[in-house]
C-alpha cells in the first residue's frame, strides 16, 4: 500500500477529523482513508439493492426471536 503525508492540516479540521475518528471507533488515519473513499468512490446502492440487502438481513435473522424485554435490557446493559 502507498503512503500519504498530509502537511498544513488546518487546526479545527485535524479536530473534527480527530472527533470522527473517536466517535467511530478508529484511528485518524482510517478516519481519513474513509473520508477520502466516500468521496472519490462513493458506493450508492440502488433501491433494489437496498431491497435485497434488507431480505437477505431478514432471512439471516428470522430465527432470532426478540422481546420487548430483550430490547429493554439490551439497551440499558451497561448504564450505570
Amino acid at each position: 500500500m502507498a503512503t500519504l503525508t498530509l502537511k498544513n492540516i488546518p487546526d479545527d479540521l485535524y479536530e473534527q477529523l480527530k472527533t470522527a475518528a473517536k466517535l467511530h471507533h478508529r484511528s485518524i488515519n482510517s478516519e481519513v482513508i474513509y473520508c477520502v473513499e466516500r468521496v472519490i468512490d462513493p458506493h450508492r446502492l440502488s433501491v433494489d439493492q437496498h431491497l435485497a440487502q434488507a431480505r437477505q438481513l431478514r432471512e439471516k435473522t428470522t430465527h432470532y426471536l426478540l422481546t420487548d424485554q430483550d430490547i429493554d435490557q439490551a439497551k440499558s446493559a451497561g448504564r450505570p
